[in-house]
C-alpha cells in the first residue's frame, strides 16, 4: 500500500468522530467520508496535524474486523 498523508487535515471539512472513539478526550479518531483519494483518518486532538488516507477497501476491512472483535481490548 502506498502511504498517503494530508499534512494539514484542518483544511478539510465535514469530519465525523468514529463511533468507536471514547467521550473522555482519550481515544478520539475522526474520519472523512466521500474524499476522492480514500478515507482520511486523523486524531481529533490534533486537528491541524496530519491525516492518513487509507484505500476504501482497506478501511472497510479494518472496520469489519473491529466490529467482529478481531482486536480485543
Amino acid at each position: 500500500m502506498t502511504e498517503r498523508i494530508i499534512p494539514n487535515a484542518a483544511k478539510l471539512s465535514c469530519w465525523r468522530k468514529s463511533s468507536h472513539s471514547d467521550d473522555n478526550a482519550g481515544s478520539c479518531l475522526e474520519v472523512l467520508d466521500n474524499h476522492p483519494s480514500g478515507i482520511p483518518v486523523r486524531d481529533s486532538k490534533v486537528p491541524h496535524g496530519p491525516a492518513l488516507v487509507f484505500p476504501a477497501s482497506g478501511w472497510s476491512s479494518f472496520v469489519t474486523a473491529v466490529r467482529s472483535g478481531a482486536f480485543p481490548s
